[in-house]
């Protein structure tokens, strides 16, 4: 796989696709696979503490890792297709990236709406825990990151989720600190934030390979 530096982006590589080795789809078959399990094991975490804790920021993390599910899974199934498979997954994953995105800032409006106070210490103790699990599939993807569009995304996804999870910590001791539900609500509008910022540049980037194939 060719990586042309001139054309990088902060979103997604440029790169000159070719069909991935035998060798190659077999390491990211084990890898994705590992992160996808992570990450639902994280969904039901989060999405129980978020609910418990009545917390903006844990329901939102706890979607995004739902929507990592999908793009884990997404990614399994293109690592055996051509590169044109790989390139319709990745715009797939951004317009579910956008789609999360949205749905997180429309939560953020009904919390606002209907204020509760969110349980601080839930908060920052299962972010706790969610930060190491997305640091591991971090460092497992991170490797494999300029192997193609595809992965490169799936990485994208992982980064994001690492800050995610710093911000969902903080918000929970700015919850208790000061006793208000704003950071829980602040968190979860600046998650949405980076997911649809991320997913306009995988869908730009996805475009433009389209594009070039036709």
């Amino acid at each position: 796989v060719l990586i042309n530096e001139k054309h990088s982006n902060p979103y997604c590589c440029e790169a000159e696709n070719i069909d991935l080795t035998k060798e190659q789809n077999s390491s990211l078959q084990k890898v994705f696979w590992i992160v996808l399990i992570i990450n639902l094991v994280m969904f039901f975490t989060e999405a129980i503490g978020g609910y418990i804790a009545r917390s903006n920021a844990l329901w939102a993390d706890s979607l995004d890792m739902l929507a990592d599910v999908f793009v884990y899974g997404l990614s399994l199934y293109v690592l055996s297709k051509g590169h044109q498979a790989r390139v319709k997954a990745s715009l797939v994953k951004g317009w579910l990236m956008v789609a999360l995105g949205l749905f997180v800032v429309g939560e953020a409006v009904y919390k606002i709406i209907h204020p509760i106070q969110p349980i601080a210490e839930t908060i920052s103790i299962i972010g706790g825990i969610a930060l190491i699990a997305n640091a591991i599939c971090l460092m497992l993807l991170i490797r494999h990151k300029n192997t193609d569009l595809n992965t490169k995304s799936a990485w994208i996804c992982s980064r994001n989720d690492v800050m995610g999870n710093v911000a969902v910590i903080i918000a929970g001791l700015l919850v208790g600190y000061f006793n208000s539900m704003w950071p829980d609500i602040l968190v979860g509008l600046g998650i949405a934030f980076i997911v649809l910022q991320s997913s306009f540049g995988i869908i730009k980037e996805g475009l433009g390979h389209k594009k070039e194939q036709n």
